[in-house]
């Protein structure tokens, strides 16, 4: 699991005022993130920091500690509370671990939020131009401690669940009521029954030779057919039946503005985590790739094969609580404006993007799938909720479809995460 640096921190006015008072103006507290050194003029870099200032501004013009590199922490963060007292209202007192009650965002419940280095936008709001520092965001006494990657020697055939997790970089599993981190997983259909272990899912090292991970060394794969490529022990051609028959989701399969599809899956199948958000976390985001044996032949008809990511409970902007889709709400299929790795002499098609990740999938290149495209959601600091990612095949139980997955990061940037998707970022 990865995490994005973070850029701004809002707090009630009842907060930033019991800050004034009980935080006097003084150097830079790095968690905080104003950036520069200054009272409590936000003109001096104290609210909003930009990316590369931790979880920036959340005090103006900083609070009372200075950073202490060799510590990890800072001197003096507490802000005069005392063991029972919750000053920065983040629901951990000084006893329960808060190591800096100047701050709502570092806590034991927070994830770490690792900075650009200097130069590349690491100061305050208005004042700008201050130094990226390290900060102890989670209380664990050691400030930007990188979590190692969990999923290098998972096997093909995951059959427990938290393998699946863990194959997107969701390592960690939360401790206590305090804790971020997976809380269950489970196998399931598209409907959250659960399913057996089969070759509808895998935990691939690569998807053919061109498409690798996007972090750590392996990728989920969930699949109408067979979810491992070419190489893989296994692998089917992408026309099979294994699971039959399934119930989708309320709401689903969604209908492409424009063409309409049929109402019965086959062969579906997913993996459905329940998490607890940092306290620090604005959003999410994870990578996918998905590609089909529909492309180009089925495209706006009635069999529209779907992936779906459905966020329990429903995030503002969902679509039934599916947060994967395009601008113009078409879902992951072939009909998503995405739709482009493919070979444009076979397909007749543009393909942008070409061929090349179509090597060694099992996939031929008059076929085709969608570049890594990543779907970011909103989530509330601290709370509890589901991701059920899920394909299946509509109207017929042939023609298969994949999705791989990778690269889950809470987003703690104190910002506004909306629910969207496009290509990766370069």
């Amino acid at each position: 699991m990865r995490f994005i640096s973070s850029n701004g921190s809002l707090l009630s006015s009842l907060l930033i005022a019991g800050i004034a008072l009980g935080c006097s103006a003084g150097t830079n507290d790095s968690s905080s993130g104003a950036g520069n050194v200054g009272g409590s003029d936000p003109a001096a870099g104290g609210a909003g920091g930009a990316i590369g200032s931790n979880n920036g501004g959340a005090v103006p013009g900083g609070s009372t500690g200075q950073f202490d590199p060799a510590g990890g922490g800072t001197v003096n963060p507490n802000c005069d509370s005392g063991a029972d007292e919750d000053f920065d209202m983040d629901g951990v007192s000084v006893a329960q671990g808060d190591c800096n009650d100047c701050d709502a965002n570092t806590n034991p419940g927070a994830i770490e939020v690792i900075g650009e280095a200097e130069g590349t936008g690491g100061g305050g709001g208005a004042g700008g131009g201050g130094e990226y520092v390290p900060a102890d965001e989670d209380c664990d006494g050691v400030a930007d401690n990188v979590p190692e990657p969990c999923d290098a020697s998972l096997d093909l055939v995951g059959t427990d669940p938290f393998d699946g997790a863990r194959a997107i970089e969701l390592c960690k599993s939360a401790a206590n009521e305090q804790d971020y981190g997976i809380l269950s997983a489970a196998w399931v259909r598209a409907n959250g029954v659960p399913a057996n272990v089969n070759a509808h899912m895998g935990i691939l090292a690569d998807f053919g030779p061109n498409v690798l991970p996007q972090a750590g060394g392996r990728v989920l794969g969930i699949s109408s057919g067979t979810a491992r490529d070419a190489l893989d022990p296994g692998y089917i051609n992408h026309t099979t039946t294994i699971n039959g028959p399934g119930t989708p989701p309320p709401g689903f399969p969604q209908d492409v503005p424009g063409c309409l599809g049929l109402t019965n899956i086959n062969d579906d199948v997913g993996l459905e985590v329940s998490l607890r958000a940092p306290t620090n976390a604005t959003g999410f985001r994870f990578d996918f790739k998905f590609y089909s044996n529909e492309f180009p032949e089925y495209v706006c008809t009635s069999f529209n094969d779907q992936f779906i990511a459905l966020v329990n409970p429903a995030p503002e902007g969902s679509v039934n609580g599916n947060i994967s889709f395009d601008s113009m709400n078409n879902p992951v299929s072939v009909n998503i404006a995405f739709f482009d790795v493919c070979d444009p002499g076979i397909t007749g098609e543009p393909c942008p993007s070409g061929p090349m990740e179509l090597q060694g999938t099992g996939f031929g290149p008059g076929e085709g799938g969608t570049t890594w495209l990543q779907t970011s959601a909103p989530v509330t600091g601290g709370q509890t909720f589901s991701i059920r990612f899920a394909t299946w095949d509509v109207g017929d139980s042939a023609y298969d479809s994949t999705t791989i997955i990778d690269n889950f990061q809470w987003v703690a940037n104190g910002g506004t995460v909306t629910v969207g998707t496009i290509p990766v970022p370069e």
